[in-house]
């Protein structure tokens, strides 16, 4: 059995930061989230901070490929990440728009502004702020690489395009969208084609993180496989560190 106690130890002595990091549809969110309840640890989507933007552009009829007028709403636009019982919720300049950010028009359209280079500077701070209370699961496309490169534990999921189509079309059908299988597979691979390719930030592997395919396996499956190279990991860096006398700071949930 995983438990906070297990995993207090950090660099910062301030609780782990866990990057998982991957494409649409690898699993990032099921594990994440499943991890982090697992070790007691806050859960932060920082894809959720784009489809804000997103949907208040949306919302506003702003048009995202308007990059000046989508780079004016990011500097202006207050969003909010609240770790929330084992989900999170986003606040979108003070209002609760959790529900609404996984609709498919953001989901056809995040992607054009999450690669504005202008926008991932502007919310880079919100994500790191986060990730400076420590104690914390993050999942994204840079978390690893970009928002926090010294995060404790790395890893970067990843999975066949049609394992992938399959997961984001019973995802979608479960929320009560009614999506063509065709538009989901031509959507992600727009998105994988945009977040690989980016000037800023791409979406890639960190150097020093760990790739687990979950191809064919179940939820569970790779919950166990991730959660037990997080354990290793940290549990190493607890022995490493037994010594060093500054105590250790509980994880909070």
């Amino acid at each position: 059995m995983y438990t906070s106690n297990s995993i207090k130890a950090s660099k910062n002595n301030i609780g782990p930061v866990i990057a998982i990091d991957g494409p649409a549809g690898a699993g990032k969110s099921t594990v994440a989230k499943a991890v982090a309840e697992m070790f007691g640890m806050a859960y932060v989507s920082t894809g959720l901070i784009y489809r804000a933007l997103t949907l208040k552009a949306i919302l506003l009829g702003v048009d995202v490929q308007e990059t000046e007028s989508i780079v004016t709403l990011a500097k202006t636009t207050e969003v909010a990440v609240i770790p929330d019982g084992g989900e999170c919720r986003v606040l979108l300049d003070g209002e609760d728009v959790t529900v609404g950010l996984t609709c498919p028009q953001v989901g056809a359209c995040v992607s054009q502004v999450a690669e504005i280079p202008e926008v991932r500077a502007a919310l880079l701070d919100i994500q790191r702020a986060i990730a400076n209370r420590g104690c914390v699961v993050m999942d994204g496309r840079d978390i690893g690489t970009v928002v926090v490169p010294d995060a404790d534990v790395k890893i970067f999921l990843v999975a066949d395009l049609d394992e992938r189509v399959r997961r984001r079309v019973i995802q979608a059908r479960e929320r009560g969208y009614d999506v063509v299988e065709e538009t989901i597979i031509s959507e992600i691979m727009h998105r994988d084609k945009i977040d690989s390719g980016r000037r800023v930030a791409p979406l890639k592997p960190a150097p020093d993180s760990i790739t687990i395919d979950t191809t064919g396996k179940t939820p569970e499956e790779t919950i166990m496989e991730v959660a037990g190279v997080i354990y290793e990991i940290l549990s190493k860096d607890r022995i490493k560190n037994a010594s060093g006398g500054k105590g250790e700071t509980p994880c909070f949930t």
